[in-house]
């Protein structure tokens, strides 16, 4: 219903329309015009780590890691509590005793009672419980520093991997776009040819047919650029509308130098974030255990406690009267039986421990797998790199070589039209190979946690 309602307006008002929805697009672009910023690779990254969502969770991981060691941390140490309470009393009668010389009244009726304390506690022994627990929320916040580390590291290689994914739609479009002045200019000496009757119609058509191909790869070039500035944008946490130029100028290609894989391997399993983190959980892992067995020690406590109350029961008779009083004393606990609870709470603690050391294990194995297929995978693009660059300089040279012949008219148009599409892919798969390349370097440092 609404369709067709939309359809009966258009027609009504269908000119009207127009022109408002065309005064509202240039509106919208009049107040919210896009942002223009230029941007270098490590100024994406400075901007990415500073407002990255994904960084400020692991802040926060990390704050709260910080606080529970210090929370942990209070517990070794003297507590002091306070109470206050009143309490009334039914009214009783008086005790009193009865003599030949009369009665005589030994403890009032006090019906009101006030009674304020203030407490001491401080733990002298606990099976090591306390120590041990202060141990694991230390590694625990070790491990949460190295979760940053890695939650940071794989922010950047996303960065870098969007930033060279944006470079390279960008010097597609300039690839496509010379190859459309080519086949433009192509096109011109054959419109030439035809009034000269040196070319037939079917050759014009030929070069318009190839011209059409590459305009629409034009189109698809700039909507590729969209979805990675796109793409950059939502990494570095900067309004989609946001319009990126590349500043960053792509470093001179090597196909040599670089570590062999065995240091590689070495680097990584000393440096990665995550394996550190691993290394930590490990050592919290075994010291649960001690937790665990803590259950097998007596607790010995401490206690201090001072009284201010109305009536004071340490005063005899208690009379309507605030006094004060103290005590100290030493608590000893022992749980001489609890069916064992105390060697099951361990067998799990050393069943989670072997679960962790297990992840390590498995880990540690991943992380050498990752090394490897990353290097492997950049000793082949490095190859492929030196072949690519080498057909680029041979296919120009090819292209000079046939457009000459072809305007001297010892080629024939077809030949060139091949000439130029074989151009225009080489150049394509050369800057792919290059982006290939600084992507593949990039993964290779993060799999080393450089």
């Amino acid at each position: 219903m609404l369709n067709f309602t939309m359809l009966i307006l258009l027609k009504v008002y269908g000119e009207k329309m127009k022109l408002l929805l065309t005064i509202i697009i240039l509106l919208s672009f009049t107040v919210f015009p896009q942002e223009k910023i230029k941007l270098t690779l490590e100024e994406s990254i400075k901007i990415g780590l500073e407002k990255s969502r994904r960084i400020n969770i692991s802040k926060m991981k990390l704050m709260k890691a910080e606080a529970k060691l210090s929370e942990v941390n209070t517990e070794r140490l003297p507590s002091l509590n306070f109470s206050a309470s009143y309490t009334r009393l039914s009214d009783i009668d008086p005790f009193s005793i009865n003599t030949q010389f009369g009665n005589f009244s030994i403890i009032e009726n006090i019906p009101n009672s006030f009674n304020l304390r203030l407490s001491l506690r401080q733990p002298l022994f606990t099976g090591f419980r306390l120590k041990s627990a202060s141990e694991i929320a230390e590694y625990n916040l070790l491990a949460a520093e190295e979760e940053l580390t890695q939650a940071e590291q794989d922010l950047m290689l996303d960065i870098k991997t969007a930033y060279w994914n944006l470079y390279k739609a960008i010097m597609l479009k300039k690839i496509v776009d010379e190859n459309v002045e080519q086949i433009k200019v192509h096109l011109t000496d054959v419109e030439n040819f035809l009034n000269e009757g040196l070319a037939t119609n079917n050759d014009l058509l030929k070069v318009k047919v190839q011209l059409g191909e590459v305009q629409l790869r034009q189109i698809d070039v700039v909507n590729l650029i969209k979805l990675a500035m796109l793409n950059l944008n939502n990494l570095i946490e900067l309004p989609l509308t946001t319009e990126i130029e590349i500043a960053e100028e792509l470093p001179e290609q090597s196909a040599t130098g670089g570590d062999d894989l065995e240091n590689l391997k070495e680097k990584a399993w000393q440096n990665r974030p995550e394996l550190k983190a691993m290394e930590y959980r490990v050592k919290a892992g075994e010291t649960g255990i001690d937790v665990a067995q803590s259950g097998w020690y007596p607790q010995l406590f401490l206690n201090g406690n001072y009284y201010y109350a109305n009536p004071n029961q340490r005063y005899f008779p208690p009379d309507d009267k605030f006094r004060d009083s103290w005590d100290v004393s030493v608590t000893l606990s022992f749980d001489i039986w609890n069916w064992n609870k105390t060697g099951h709470q361990t067998m799990q603690a050393e069943a989670d421990f072997e679960q962790v050391k297990d992840n390590y294990k498995i880990l540690k194995d991943a992380i050498s797998l990752q090394v490897t297929q990353n290097y492997l995978n950049l000793i082949q693009i490095k190859e492929k790199l030196v072949v690519s660059k080498t057909s680029v300089e041979q296919a120009e040279e090819n292209y000079r070589v046939a457009s000459e012949l072809y305007k001297e008219g010892l080629l024939l148009n077809s030949e060139l039209l091949d000439v130029e599409v074989a151009l225009l892919q080489i150049k394509t798969n050369y800057i792919q190979t290059v982006i290939d390349y600084e992507i593949a370097k990039a993964k290779l440092e993060r799999a080393v946690g450089e």
